[in-house]
This record gives C-alpha cells, sequence and structure tokens, in this order.
C-alpha cells in the first residue's frame, strides 16, 4: 500500500574529468525497500529517456544526445559523525532496468554534494568546509574538503580535495582481493601492466581508440569479476592499464561504463595512490623500476585529459602496515540544471 506521495525534482551536475554529469535525487525521497527503489528508479530512468526524446534535458543535448548513467542519491545522514549519507548508482546501458549499486564513484560525490548546497538539501558551501559523506554503497568514508567556491561570472565551479578516509586499524593487506591481482580502495581495480601488450609509453597508450587494447582489457575485467563472484556484465572490477612515465609517476588509462574514460575516475587515483605504496602491486613495481624520488604513496598520474595529484598515508609499505587516507585535490564540480520529476509513489518513503 502506498503510503506517502512526494513530490520532487532532480538536478544535473558534473565534476571535471568525468565521463558525463551526474543525476541528483534527494535519497529522503525515495523508497527504502530495494525492491521498490529498483522499480522507482527504473520509473524514472523511462521519464529521463522521454524528456530527452521529446527536446533534451539541461545540460545535455538534444535528442539522440548521451543518456545519463551516473545517479548520486543523497541526504543528509542519520549518523551522528556523517554530515551527509550518499548512495552511488551506475546506471547500465544493457537494459533500462539494469543497475549496479555495489561501488562507489567520487566524482559524482562532488557533484552531489555541490547540487544538494544549491538545492538547499545542504547549507551553502564555504571556502575550509568539510562535508562528511558517508557512502552507503561500501561503507566508504570521504571528506569533502571545499578549497574555493565560485568567485564570480564566467566560474561556477565548486573546488574540492577528497580525503578517503580508512577506518582505524586498516592494513594495506586487506585493500588486496583474489591473490593480490585485485586492489580495492575506494573501488575494486585491477591494474595491468601496459608492456604485456606492447606499449611501453604514454603515447602509445593514449592513442586513438586502440580497440585491440580495449577489448583485451574489457575480457580480463570480466574474468576477473567472474572470479571474485561477481556479475561480469556490471561495472566492477574496473581495470586500467598502466605504463611508468618518470620517477613517481604513471600513465594510466582506465576504461569506464561503455568505452574508455576520459581521464580517470575519482576512485580510480584513489586506489592507484593506495597500490602504489604497497609493495608487490603493479603500481608499486613499476613505480620503483624507474625509480622513486616521492614519497611512499604520493604518486603523479597521467592520464588522457592532464594530471591528477593523488597521497596517499599510510605507516609503511608492507601488507602488515595501516592504511589512514588517500587524497586527491583540484577537482571541480558544478550544478548544470534542475528539473521536476513526476510524483515519486512508494510502499515506504522516509
Amino acid at each position: 500500500m502506498t503510503t506517502m506521495v512526494r513530490s520532487g525534482f532532480a538536478l544535473l551536475a558534473r565534476a571535471a574529468g568525468a565521463p558525463g554529469p551526474t543525476l541528483v535525487l534527494d535519497l529522503n525521497a525515495l523508497p527504502t525497500d530495494e525492491a521498490a527503489l529498483e522499480a522507482e528508479l527504473t520509473r524514472i530512468r523511462l521519464r529521463l529517456r522521454e524528456r530527452q526524446a521529446d527536446g533534451g534535458l539541461d545540460g545535455l543535448g538534444g535528442p539522440g544526445g548521451a543518456e545519463v548513467l551516473k545517479w548520486a542519491l543523497i541526504a543528509p545522514s542519520a549518523h551522528p559523525l556523517f554530515d551527509v549519507d550518499y548512495r552511488f548508482v551506475q546506471a547500465m546501458p544493457d537494459a533500462v532496468d539494469h543497475f549496479d549499486a555495489t561501488g562507489n564513484c567520487g566524482h559524482s560525490l562532488l557533484a552531489a554534494v555541490t547540487a544538494a548546497a544549491e538545492a538547499g538539501w545542504l547549507p551553502r558551501l564555504r571556502p575550509g568546509d568539510r562535508i562528511r559523506a558517508r557512502v552507503l554503497n561500501n561503507g566508504d568514508q570521504v571528506v569533502c574538503q571545499v578549497d574555493g567556491t565560485p568567485p564570480g561570472p564566467g566560474d561556477d565551479n565548486v573546488v574540492f580535495t577528497a580525503h578517503f578516509v580508512a577506518p582505524p586499524g586498516t592494513t594495506l593487506g586487506q585493500l588486496l582481493r583474489d591473490g593480490g591481482r585485485v586492489v580495492r580502495m575506494a573501488n575494486p581495480y585491477l591494474f595491468v601492466d601496459a608492456s604485456r601488450f606492447g606499449v611501453r609509453t604514454a603515447e602509445q597508450l593514449f592513442r586513438g581508440e586502440q580497440r585491440d587494447l580495449y577489448a583485451a582489457l574489457e575480457g580480463m575485467r570480466r574474468e576477473q569479476a567472474a572470479r571474485l563472484g561477481w556479475r561480469p556484465d556490471g561495472a566492477f572490477p574496473k581495470v586500467a592499464a598502466v605504463v611508468p612515465v618518470a620517477p613517481g609517476r604513471l600513465a594510466v588509462r582506465a576504461l569506464t561504463v561503455g568505452g574508455w574514460h576520459p581521464g580517470l575516475a575519482l576512485t580510480g587515483a584513489v586506489c592507484l595512490a593506495a597500490a602504489s605504496a604497497l609493495e608487490g602491486t603493479v603500481p608499486y613495481r613499476l613505480l620503483r623500476a624507474h625509480g622513486r624520488p616521492l614519497s611512499p604513496g604520493d604518486v603523479l598520474i597521467d592520464i588522457p585529459s592532464g594530471q591528477v595529484a593523488a597521497a596517499c598515508a599510510a605507516t609503511g609499505e608492507s601488507p602488515d602496515d595501516e592504511l589512514l587516507w588517500v587524497s586527491v585535490g583540484g577537482k571541480k564540480a558544478r550544478t548544470l540544471g534542475r528539473m521536476e520529476l513526476l510524483e515519486l509513489e512508494a510502499d515506504d518513503v522516509r
């Protein structure tokens, strides 16, 4: 029985470096029951497709434009240690009712925090603010530090440093899955030495579509998902090819749902930094083969769209050493627009 009908709206927001915009929804306006939530998300997705076919959405192209595949559900947190609760939903392109909510997306989190503050769901952001987010998907704890707010006309970005804080007692060895093939920090990643495919420079790695390399990495990703007991047609684990560039510097090209990532996921930079601090991983080995002047865990990452700096704080480099946090700065996010939705109907709405 429907106990409540609530009108709602959605926001579109985008973090620089993300493969596309994020649809931001009020978590409190959605069902808590998983089956009802999936049905509601499917209904919203169908409605969005209709609206785009009728003439486009704010911040997107018109009919035939790319579908919004990253969704963020956000609300003030009920937990006293956090400011917001956040749930990431990856809409999969193969079916309208196929969603993957098993992982995190850092870019979508920053987009959601920016949009939620503009919508009044959260207090207005100010430089120096630290928004503590509880990621409901996987238990991640992320501090979104506001480094700058829009200075005026022509620049509407909020600038963040994202700190992924490890729970006390988390060891570096606990990040490893399947005998060390996968590193799980923020999201699970399979890091692959690109030289096994004959790719030894950043220029070679970033050249064109690289269809053969893409197919090989996607095949490895699916095989790894099966080994871990996950859906091969899901979004996880992520996969990225890695090339050493210089001491303390790696080039990375990663897959996202449906193609090459235009840069690197925020969670990918976080995971790569953590892996670079842990002996035995592919990033650790490639960095030390070319010298290592930076502090352990500090890594410069060349990506197709530029460069990212990440820093990992740990007590050492062995599997028994404790992971403290991983930080990535200089991340920008902005709100693109607001749209009214049909009434949200659910059997169980908060």
